[in-house]
């Protein structure tokens, strides 16, 4: 199934790593699916639309401006000469670090 929308990300490097921040707001942890590709890494998932009320009740929505659905988005990054050390999703935010292989750089 193709993506429906792709999330904002933030790519910050220091001397010896670099962080990936990835806006995911309602997404659910253990559906995120990080995959490392030659020259780049792959985040998917799916977020689902929140329904409010039930089946029986009429729904009326007066906005709709978060994306829902299948996502992915793909980052160019130098993946080998990097080593996934952390991931972490808080408050919305998925957060990985790669190390820097020392070698490579």
């Amino acid at each position: 199934q193709a993506p429906a929308w792709e999330p904002p990300v933030d790519v910050i490097e220091t001397a010896d790593a670099i962080s990936v921040h990835v806006a995911l707001p309602g997404a659910v942890a253990e559906s995120v699916l990080v995959e490392l590709q030659p020259g780049a890494i792959t985040i998917s998932a799916r977020r689902l639309f929140p329904l409010g009320a039930s089946e029986n009740q009429r729904t009326r929505i007066h906005a709709l401006e978060i994306p829902y659905g299948r996502f992915e988005r793909r980052i160019g990054l130098p993946v080998q000469a990097l080593f996934l050390v952390g991931r972490k999703l808080q408050d919305g935010c998925l957060t990985l670090t790669f190390s820097k292989n020392k070698e490579s750089t």
